[in-house]
């Protein structure tokens, strides 16, 4: 079992990682292999509108994505990590959503890993995060497990924060539960983003 945890924070060591490092220390307790990455330092272009990944299942753009995504298609359980800026998730964030489109279908998707998410944030913004992230989830046809959300200043004050700190750790060991329920999302469900706005014509 593998749980993969996903830093889109472009700081290397700073909330996100932490939030992240717990819950994953957790998740690898309770008996998971569990890995961090983060996209700081990393070489990871915005989606360029092609669509020509639809076709082929990979992205045409060399950078380091095509890493990460890699590593995504091979874990069973991911954690979405962000601190917030400017009101919603990191612009690195979003560019692997948008790249992310190459997933489709049932032999290169999404559909049935278990998804958490974590955010960290100093003022608002908070909500449009986890939204935009459930939202993401949900159309992925991925099971979600909980969303551990925090308002912290630095790193250290995660310690001094206990009803958080347990949040993760449950988080983590959720993670590992429900991976173990081996969920299998109905093979002609998968694919496509749903119905919605001028779809549904």
């Amino acid at each position: 079992m593998k749980i993969l945890g996903i830093s889109f924070s472009p700081r290397k060591n700073g909330n996100t990682v932490a939030m992240l490092t717990r819950a994953l220390d957790s998740a690898k307790a309770a008996g998971a292999d569990v890995e961090l990455y983060s996209v700081a330092g990393k070489d990871i272009k915005p989606c360029d509108g092609c669509w020509g990944c639809t076709k082929t299942g990979r992205c045409h753009i060399k950078d380091d994505a095509p890493g990460l995504f890699d590593k995504i298609l091979a874990a069973d359980g991911l954690i979405f990590g962000t601190p917030v800026y400017f009101w919603g998730m990191t612009a690195q964030a979003k560019t692997v959503i948008d790249r992310s489109i190459q997933f489709f279908g049932p032999e290169r998707g999404l559909a049935g890993k278990v998804c958490g998410v974590v955010a960290s944030c100093g003022s608002l913004g908070m909500v449009d995060v986890l939204k935009d992230f459930s939202y993401f989830i949900v159309q992925r046809r991925m099971l979600p497990a909980n969303q551990v959300s925090a308002y912290i200043g630095s790193p250290g004050d995660l310690e001094k924060m206990p009803k958080c700190l347990k949040a993760l750790d449950d988080l983590g060991r959720q993670m590992v539960a429900l991976v173990k329920m081996d969920f299998k999302y109905p093979v002609e469900f998968i694919g496509g983003p749903g119905a919605f706005g001028t779809h549904t014509k």
